[in-house]
């Protein structure tokens, strides 16, 4: 089977990102956005997703992480558009519920072609290191609007920042992973309408 993989560039006035995304592996990251945690989210996702991920971005952190955060989930979530190309034989649907220490993470995913995410995470004025940890909703929004997925993150319980963010990246990671493994009829679109 070919391999699914997609490269995408991104440059604004605001940032340049390149990722690059290999659906099947091997697992391995190779991740420098400027932002050590984020760099470290990235090492956890790609390993428990099994994926090929290579991010490099450069941004201006010198006024925040907001444009460099979003513009990363956009360039991923286009990345993983195009790696999954007409989603024939794939499970659509992924769902993890992942523990980190106290804290417990559940995550649903449809690879709908709808873009739509419910985040129900309020860690808003939290830093985790140099990650404002609000920014992980901005990630997940922008990904899913260009994956076209939609993502449902739900934590059910959790008090350590690092703890919660660590949680959701392993989840979504691990609930992809079961949305895009092959499954049945590898000609066959996953939907009643034929397309997705």
């Amino acid at each position: 089977m070919d391999p699914r993989h997609a490269r995408v560039h991104r440059t604004t006035k605001e940032t340049d990102i390149a990722v690059e995304l290999g659906l099947d592996g091997p697992p391995k990251a190779e991740v420098a956005t400027g932002i050590g945690f984020l760099d470290h989210m990235f090492d956890l996702f790609a390993h428990h997703g099994g994926f090929a991920l290579t991010v490099k971005a450069t941004g201006d952190l010198g006024v925040d992480g907001h444009h460099t955060v979003e513009d990363i989930g956009l360039a991923l979530g286009q990345a993983l558009r195009e790696a999954l190309g007409e989603k024939r034989g794939i499970a659509r649907f992924g769902s993890a519920v992942v523990p980190m220490d106290e804290a417990l993470a559940l995550v649903a995913v449809d690879l709908s072609g709808r873009p739509y995410l419910a985040y129900d995470l309020d860690l808003s004025g939290v830093r985790i290191g140099e990650f404002d940890a609000d920014l992980a909703s901005h990630l997940f929004q922008s990904l899913v609007n260009q994956a076209g997925c939609t993502l449902h993150v739900r934590l059910l319980s959790g008090s350590d920042p690092h703890h919660i963010v660590e949680a959701v990246f392993k989840g979504v990671a691990r609930a992809l992973a079961k949305a895009v493994a092959r499954e049945g009829d590898p000609d066959a679109v996953p939907s009643t309408k034929g397309t997705l």
